[in-house]
């Protein structure tokens, strides 16, 4: 940023009359210029002036950055800084640069006026650490102090849901530890793995094959506008199907801590998120429910129908998404600013008290002495997700994908040779690792998938267990947050590395 100020290169297009705070943001960025991150980033001064140039000169371009970036200590502010790029460069809702989709299902925004309530934090605490809630979630990381920690509100019972913290969060031996000391816990799952061989009930869900499916997750991060719904090829109660589908449990299980018991009707449930959606679309709900009766579409279905047919496109619902199998083709993303914005100005607020006061914090770090030791980073593989599909057989066949990368003159340097066990080592924990010697990674950084180390007592999963792989997340410290977000620190992890 700092570099394409200087170079007067900025230039926020059609942004430049609903922005507020450019001026003050470029004055904060001021001392971070090309030359006093480049031995943290370990990228000359000279490459960081050429690529700010280059992107601010380009007819369209998009600055991206997501998992990789945000799970840091300096997550939000990194998150922050993306869009303050694609603003100066003119490239935040422009085409050809970082657009809004806009989804199916949502309210219609066209016309709106801009302005809202804006964007707050820490209506509340947590109880040990008092890290401040953020869209009404706590930090994960601070989930095993709430759990081991006693005194009132402490946390006694515990429901997951498809996931397996104890290998996908931060100090997972504690996690591991405190999973233990559970009165209770509910996990709804098709396998017993680290995380819910802890539970005390398990219920399974059925397979993709007897669900309906509607993207909401990734519909607002389309390229382009679509919507395409899949309705189950064979019935929950199939003979090969485990359970109940995961919105019936969850139904279910809102109704018992509801105090209704465990023979309500989960339909109280649909009926009620049914009233909700008609509401806020200015219907009738008790026409909605006929209709939906008369469809004959199930409670999940009537919610769907409703949400189409109350968004931003015409003549759109259920009926036309079940007449069209491979989906419809809404259109290509146009500018939504500024009447998108729900900030308290109806404005870009460029410059929040929140993030910026955060920026000392991250000067002092640039102006320390960088730790001598390498950087522990994560990556992903196209045949795993998280630490899921190691127990399918054709998934982890092959080449082991568990390996420490290490760059060729790191390895030099330490003594270590390609196929060699490695020793990884930081303030929470030690793992060792089979060493691949690759230029794909950097020098001074080492990368290590997370997920993998299915090797506890009680898990079941006989293909994980023999597969080799080691737990990442052994040294992962959860005292290491973003303050900002309360996003884990997964990245960006000093470690210590020698041949074993």
């Amino acid at each position: 940023m700092t570099e394409i100020n200087v170079a007067g290169l900025v230039d926020p297009g059609r942004l430049s009359e609903m922005l507020d705070g450019l001026s003050e943001t470029l004055e904060l960025l001021a001392p971070f210029t090309a030359d006093s991150v480049a031995a943290h980033t370990r990228i000359s001064a000279a490459d960081t002036k050429r690529i700010a140039c280059e992107l601010a000169k380009a007819p369209t371009a998009a600055v991206y950055g997501r998992i990789g970036t945000h799970t840091t200590e300096y997550g939000t502010l990194a998150s922050w800084l993306v869009e303050v790029l694609n603003i100066i460069t003119g490239n935040l809702d422009s085409v050809g640069g970082a657009m809004f989709p806009e989804p199916a299902f949502g309210p219609p925004t066209t016309g709106r006026t801009p302005g809202g309530r804006g964007f707050s934090t820490g209506r509340w605490v947590s109880r040990v650490s008092s890290h401040p809630e953020v869209r009404g979630e706590l930090p994960v990381a601070a989930l095993a102090e709430e759990i081991d920690t006693p005194g009132p509100g402490q946390v006694r019972g515990l429901l997951t849901s498809g996931g397996n913290p104890v290998r996908s969060c931060p100090n997972s031996e504690r996690l591991n530890a405190a999973f233990s000391e559970l009165d209770f816990m509910v996990s709804i799952d098709i396998y017993i793995n680290e995380t819910t061989r802890h539970a005390d009930v398990i219920l399974p869900s059925p397979s993709a094959l007897a669900k309906p499916h509607f993207d909401f997750a990734f519909y607002g991060l389309s390229v382009r506008n679509i919507a395409n719904y899949s309705p189950p090829l064979h019935d929950a109660d199939d003979p090969s199907e485990p359970g109940m589908d995961e919105h019936e449990i969850f139904a279910r299980l809102t109704l018992i801590a509801s105090g209704l018991g465990a023979a309500a009707d989960p339909e109280m449930m649909y009926s009620i998120m049914l009233q909700t959606v008609a509401e806020r679309g200015g219907l009738n709900a008790e026409e909605e429910e006929a209709a939906a009766r008369a469809a004959s579409y199930t409670g999940v279905e009537a919610i769907l129908d409703l949400m189409l047919r109350t968004g931003p496109y015409e003549d759109l619902d259920l009926a036309a998404l079940l007449a069209s199998p491979h989906g419809i083709d809404l259109g290509p993303l146009k500018p939504r600013l500024p009447e998108l914005l729900r900030t308290a100005s109806g404005r870009v607020e460029m410059a929040p008290l929140a993030i910026t006061a955060d920026l000392p914090r991250l000067l002092s770090f640039l102006e320390a002495v960088p730790d001598d030791r390498l950087l522990l980073v994560g990556r992903r593989h196209l045949r795993s997700n998280n630490s899921w599909m190691h127990n399918i057989g054709v998934l982890v066949k092959g080449k082991q994908r568990c390996t420490l990368q290490l760059n060729p003159v790191d390895a030099s340097d330490l003594g270590i040779l390609d196929g060699q066990d490695a020793s990884l080592q930081t303030e929470t924990g030690q793992v060792v690792a089979l060493v691949e010697i690759t230029d794909e990674v950097a020098i001074g950084t080492v990368s290590l998938p997370h997920g993998w180390g299915h090797n506890e007592p009680g898990a079941v999963g006989a293909i994980a267990a023999a597969t080799p792989g080691v737990n990442s997340n052994l040294l992962t410290g959860d005292q290491f947050i973003d303050p900002l977000s309360g996003n884990a620190r997964l990245n960006a992890i000093p470690v210590t590395v020698h041949a074993v």
